[in-house]
């Protein structure tokens, strides 16, 4: 089934510039971009972003919530949609689980980023952690409108 699925790279992979990297490993397994820009997320987009859908306030604590709210305005980000078979579980996997301590080598967190949740707790700080991508259906559905509007897709 061909599916749309939100990728957005955060700013620790645009400070680092490895979003060409990145990109090029979603292009190179068949993923078309249908929809992208670079942009500064407001916090009003981030509140609907990590606590309506994501529920990050309800599930964490607003410690949590204001330090991934924090860096996700500190510098841009480059929103995309892909769109291939079955999308939303393939990228998952290309970015693997949200802590990049638990990725499996050759996954996009495995290679960038090394963080652990106990490393970031113990120092206030953010999990770096480079992408958010879609977990579900669902997920993908309410976060694609959220990010773009429909005149920002190229057919």
């Amino acid at each position: 089934m061909i599916q749309r699925t939100l990728v957005v790279l955060k700013p620790d992979t645009i400070q680092r510039k490895v979003a060409g990297e990145i990109i090029s490993r979603f292009e190179r397994l068949g993923y078309t971009i249908i929809a992208a820009k670079m942009m500064n997320a407001s916090e009003e987009l981030l509140f609907k972003h990590y606590e309506w859908i994501g529920a990050l306030l309800t599930r964490k604590w607003q410690k949590v919530f204001d330090l991934t709210s924090s860096m996700m305005r500190g510098w841009p980000v480059f929103a995309m949609v892909l769109e291939w078979i079955e999308a939303i579980d393939v990228v998952r996997k290309v970015v693997w689980p949200t802590e990049p301590k638990s990725a499996a080598p050759g996954t996009i967190r495995w290679d960038y980023a090394t963080m652990s949740y106990g490393y970031a707790d113990a120092n206030a700080l953010w999990v770096v952690n480079l992408v958010h991508a879609s977990a579900t259906v669902e997920e993908a559905e309410q976060e694609i409108p959220l990010w773009f509007n429909e005149s920002e897709f190229v057919k």
